[in-house]
């Protein structure tokens, strides 16, 4: 029995909607470093990703680079590239159709950063022998926070549960934007001059412009300058600042400096940790069938998805639209070479290309050819022109050729 035979399209639309049908595919992420990259005259910009070992077709479409891309996409740079992958039936490739691209180096802030953390480095804030002891067992903690965010309330609600007796005194400090480093400056020379026992300088996570005022030069030296101890707890475990290098000790959220500055003075009761436990693992099932219900519903919705359809048409366009410019680049060639012969035509054609081996034409007095001997009386005056002038003179003979002949 022979095997069923496809066409060429039947299989790519089948391997298309296996790529539609992969959750992983239609939202990824992917680095790795611009090669051949090229801005197309319609918008698109076409390029590969590639590492070590292989590399990605990739495109962005003209309508993904206002939001999606903030520089000028070169081949050499080291990218985070968001999209989705699937393929392109008319062309039988896959692709990654690219809808933001990060920077995968380091930016101007990070340069920024790096240059004044080994500024300070070298000038020995950071240095470990000059870290001022935390007190084990303070009566006053310092906060240098936002009056509102979820850094206040972890760290009064952290307080709260693991010494309800320490008392907390915030500064409402502005912690991201303009003036932002002098009120945290400010506020902890407030505090250290109050006489609290820790100061607590932080914020929740963000990215390195939100963490900005952190990273400034001033607040690192305030740091330093203090009497009073500080824990810096900023951004997430993944986020360092400057106020983290400068400060005494290093926390990697709010909620773990406020876990380090205040002491722990009850244990969890078993019950609450059991239950706790047990309504976790209640919460992670419910949340499991809801993904994996979410997953199939977003398998079937991706099959009719017109945002597919639309980037398929896209490619087609951009094919369309080369090979446009291809035939148009084509003609305009042949109707430059047909000009060229037809303008070397029309100078062998020319009167005056025939003066140059010594042909010339007559003029009578009136401006008028000569075209006959009949039109010019002896003694007129004529005008002969050739190759590289005109000549005025007088007839001052004339003869018919039968005259000539006869003579």
């Amino acid at each position: 029995m022979k095997n069923k035979v496809f066409s060429v399209t039947q299989i790519n639309t089948y391997i298309k909607r296996m790529f539609q049908s992969d959750y992983a595919l239609r939202r990824i992420s992917i680095k790795g470093q611009v090669s051949n990259c090229k801005y197309h005259s319609s918008g698109h910009i076409y390029f590969s990703l590639k590492d070590e070992g292989s590399q990605i077709s990739c495109v962005m479409f003209a309508n993904a680079r206002y939001d999606g891309l903030k520089f000028e996409l070169e081949d050499g740079q080291e990218v985070v590239v968001d999209g989705n992958i699937s393929v392109y039936e008319r062309g039988g490739s896959y692709q990654l159709y690219a809808q933001e691209i990060r920077l995968n180096g380091i930016g101007e802030l990070y340069v920024a950063y790096e240059m004044l953390k080994q500024k300070l480095y070298e000038e020995g804030l950071f240095d470990h022998e000059k870290k001022k002891p935390i007190p084990k067992n303070p009566k006053k903690i310092g906060v240098v926070t936002a009056r509102t965010g979820a850094a206040i309330h972890d760290i009064i609600s952290t307080a709260k549960r693991r010494n309800p007796y320490v008392q907390l005194i915030l500064y409402p400090a502005k912690v991201q934007g303009d003036g932002a480093s002098d009120t945290i400056v400010a506020g902890i020379k407030v505090l250290d001059q109050y006489g609290v026992d820790i100061i607590i300088v932080g914020r929740g996570g963000g990215s390195i412009e939100d963490l900005w005022a952190f990273n400034e030069e001033k607040v690192a030296r305030a740091i330093y300058e203090v009497q009073t101890p500080i824990i810096s707890g900023t951004g997430h475990e993944v986020d360092t600042t400057i106020a983290d290098y400068a400060a005494d000790l290093r926390a990697a959220t709010p909620t773990a400096a406020c876990e380090l500055a205040v002491p722990d003075i009850r244990e969890v009761m078993e019950g609450i940790t059991n239950r706790e436990y047990t309504l976790r693992t209640l919460l992670k099932q419910v949340v499991r069938r809801y993904q994996m219900k979410l997953q199939q519903y977003q398998i079937t919705i991706a099959n009719f998805d017109p945002r597919f359809q639309l980037q398929e048409q896209k490619m087609h366009l951009a094919e369309l639209e080369e090979q446009i410019h291809a035939v148009m680049k084509n003609k305009m060639t042949d109707y430059q070479h047909k000009l060229e012969l037809y303008t070397k035509e029309l100078h062998g054609l020319s009167p005056t290309a025939k003066l140059i081996n010594g042909f010339g034409y007559i003029e009578g007095s009136n401006g008028e050819p000569v075209t006959s001997v009949k039109k010019v009386m002896e003694g007129d005056q004529i005008s002969l022109t050739i190759s590289d002038g005109t000549i005025i003179t007088k007839a001052e003979q004339i003869k018919r050729m039968d005259e000539i002949k006869e003579s």
